[in-house]
């Protein structure tokens, strides 16, 4: 079969994109926490105080809750997996012959780049001025870049995965 045969049989359909999808937005999401971390140390700032700003951005009533940061690293978690799932879905469906190839990772960062600037120059501004500030731009976009690199690394793996194993299938059914 030739390469493109490959690819066309081992990209994600439907529901099955939802579980690599997850994993790339924990994947994503865990960059972002660790680059947050590390940026916010090295400029000597707090770096609970963007957990803060993420669940005064969603829940501003527990801004000042013991369990406040948290409760953000849980939010932004879950926002991440739902992104790695929408993201994920929308390669395989839309773009599905690029699965695979060099040009799916770039997709997968000018995707979340795109995320990235419609959060931050659009909905953050009106829902929660005060947390635009808390990182400056270069390094909030550093995050999203980051969260695409490595949702773009497990597809990667989930798509050889899946060839190695479509492989596997044809020389057991060729042996028979």
């Amino acid at each position: 079969m030739n390469e493109t045969g490959v690819r066309a049989s081992t990209h994600l359909h439907g529901r099955a994109s939802w579980p690599v999808g997850a994993i790339a937005g924990l994947a994503g999401g865990a960059a972002e926490v660790g680059w947050i971390v590390i940026y916010q140390n090295l400029v000597g700032r707090e770096s609970g105080a963007v957990a803060r700003g993420i669940t005064q951005s969603v829940i501003s009533d527990l801004v000042t809750a013991p369990a406040a940061v948290p409760l953000g690293v849980a939010i932004h978690m879950v926002l991440a997996i739902l992104l790695g799932v929408v993201i994920a879905s929308l390669v395989s469906r839309l773009l599905p012959r690029i699965v695979g190839t060099a040009m799916e990772p770039v997709v997968v960062v000018l995707t979340l780049v795109g995320v990235w600037a419609v959060n931050f120059l659009v909905v953050l501004p009106v829902i929660n001025p005060d947390f635009v500030a808390l990182v400056p731009y270069g390094a909030s976009l550093a995050s999203k870049v980051l969260f695409g690199f490595a949702a773009a690394f497990v597809f990667s793996c989930a798509h050889r995965f899946r060839a190695a194993g479509n492989e596997d299938r044809r020389e057991a059914n060729h042996v028979q």
